[in-house]
């Protein structure tokens, strides 16, 4: 992963990691997904969305309101 990327929501369940990415995205933030699941069995491990850190607080912020 490049420089200045963080972490900014963990799930294990895809769907609401991809929601948030989707979100984010719809507000021009650049977002996008770590599966770390293990491929034979997706109840382990989890999915992780990754942001630029200047984008970091416009991010918590849309997280909220929208109550994600």
């Amino acid at each position: 992963m490049e420089k200045n990327w963080i972490k900014i929501f963990t799930s294990a369940d895809f769907y609401q990691s991809e929601i948030i990415k989707q979100v984010l995205c719809e507000h021009h933030i650049h977002a996008v997904l770590l599966n770390k699941q293990a491929s034979s069995h997706r109840n382990f491990g989890n999915v992780e969305v990754y942001i630029h850190q200047e984008n970091f607080s416009n991010a918590i912020e849309l997280m909220i309101l929208n109550q994600l």
